[in-house]
């Protein structure tokens, strides 16, 4: 049991209303009973400042953090975990007394269903389709797990080399995405990092380069919905992942620590599923 008395965790973002972080959240909270409410706090760019005063101030034991606000709250927190200093970016803020700690568990979620599948990191090599936040925590989730190399692709490609540069690891590379063909030849990894999926876009890659990636190849597509780059590539005969397994576990981790509790995956995951279905995701 959580010793705290505090009443509330919310998720801060905006847009929040889509998120199916309540239904899980909540799901794990009864299950552990633990006297605790999670809520939706939509919130404006200028209102950041306020609502972090009122975690501090209040009741609550902390957040999570959403677009487009991972990166500006890094810089109001009182302190910051490793994993976030390194991601530039806080997507759970713990509340330690009168301190806001930030922490980042999106490279903890990521890794997760790559691990359970056994995936043998130290002899494949990745490819990333995106370089911006959610990218961020693929790199760091994939250096740490010891992947043999990383290559970013972007169809902007001095943000790739900006986010290759800022690993400071000689496995990772950067690219413009023309290039993408000659990478997933020898991928047993190709991650969607961009946000298109979310409003049934094309897929940012093609069939014809899917079909030329090992057999073996999984794509993992950090969106949790279906999108058309998981049905690309289950036409090309690829495994897929998409971004399910990696929002509860995430959150899973923020759970844990906001309470001391060990979070019941389980519970988490099957909530989670249920509202994915509820709102035709």
């Amino acid at each position: 049991m959580c010793e705290s008395e505090s009443r509330a965790v919310g998720l801060i973002g905006n847009p929040v209303a889509h998120s199916l972080s309540p239904a899980f959240q909540q799901a794990a909270f009864d299950a552990c009973e633990l006297p605790l409410r999670y809520e939706l706090w939509q919130t404006e760019t200028d209102e950041i400042p306020e609502r972090l005063r009122r975690i501090r101030d209040g009741n609550a034991l902390g957040a999570n953090v959403t677009v487009p606000h991972k990166e500006a709250v890094t810089t109001l927190m009182d302190d910051l975990s490793q994993t976030a200093l390194r991601i530039g970016a806080v997507n759970t803020v713990i509340r330690n007394g009168a301190s806001l700690i930030g922490d980042n568990t999106d490279a903890h979620g990521f890794i997760v269903p790559l691990r359970e599948g056994s995936f043998e990191f130290d002899s494949s090599n990745a490819v990333i389709v995106g370089a911006g936040g959610a990218a961020r925590a693929v790199v760091v989730a994939l250096l740490d797990a010891g992947i043999r190399s990383l290559a970013i692709l972007n169809r902007n490609v001095e943000r790739a080399r900006r986010l290759a540069t800022q690993a400071g690891d000689t496995r990772v590379s950067a690219a413009p995405l023309s290039a993408l063909g000659d990478h997933v030849v020898a991928a047993r990894l190709i991650v969607n990092a961009t946000s298109v999926g979310w409003s049934g876009e094309p897929s940012p890659v093609e069939l014809s380069l899917l079909e030329r990636a090992p057999r073996d190849a999984i794509a993992y597509d950090l969106t949790y919905r279906e999108t058309a780059f998981l049905t690309t590539a289950r036409a090309a005969g690829l495994a897929t992942i998409d971004g399910l397994p990696m929002l509860v576990h995430q959150g899973a981790r923020s759970f844990e620590l906001w309470t001391g509790v060990n979070p019941p995956v389980n519970v988490m995951w099957e909530a989670a599923v249920l509202a994915r279905a509820a709102k035709g995701d």
